[in-house]
């Protein structure tokens, strides 16, 4: 008698067993899923911050488990998820020429302005 087990993940169910496999979820390694940077919203903040990073099979999965690991005490209110390979990031060498421009502009720069008492969070 031979018996076949097979190990199905989140999203990884094929199609002749109710699942859908018309989308690549997975890198080229079929044991690893992506990694997914988390950015939570706090009750009391207006910005996303970055928390952390997790694998999941999709953008779904990777809500659903952010949501458990990091919201544990119901201290979010948003959650945005984004696959690491998307994020681009400047070069730490090449900062003086990409921000030392800004530096002459001080209209970029509200310092001299003077805020009315109604508005809040700037």
């Amino acid at each position: 008698m031979k018996i076949q087990i097979t190990k199905y993940y989140y999203g990884d169910i094929p199609e002749e067993k109710g699942g859908n496999n018309d989308k690549k979820i997975f890198s080229e390694d079929r044991n690893q899923w992506p990694l997914w940077e988390i950015f939570i919203r706090s009750r009391q903040g207006l910005d996303h911050k970055h928390v952390g990073s997790l694998h999941a099979a999709d953008a779904a999965m990777a809500v659903e488990n952010a949501r458990d690991v990091y919201t544990r005490r119901q201290e979010g209110v948003s959650i945005w998820v984004v696959e690491s390979k998307f994020i681009h990031a400047s070069d730490p060498d090449e900062s003086e020429s990409l921000f030392g421009p800004a530096e002459d502009k001080i209209y970029r720069h509200p310092t001299f302005y003077d805020l009315p008492d109604e508005i809040k969070h700037m």
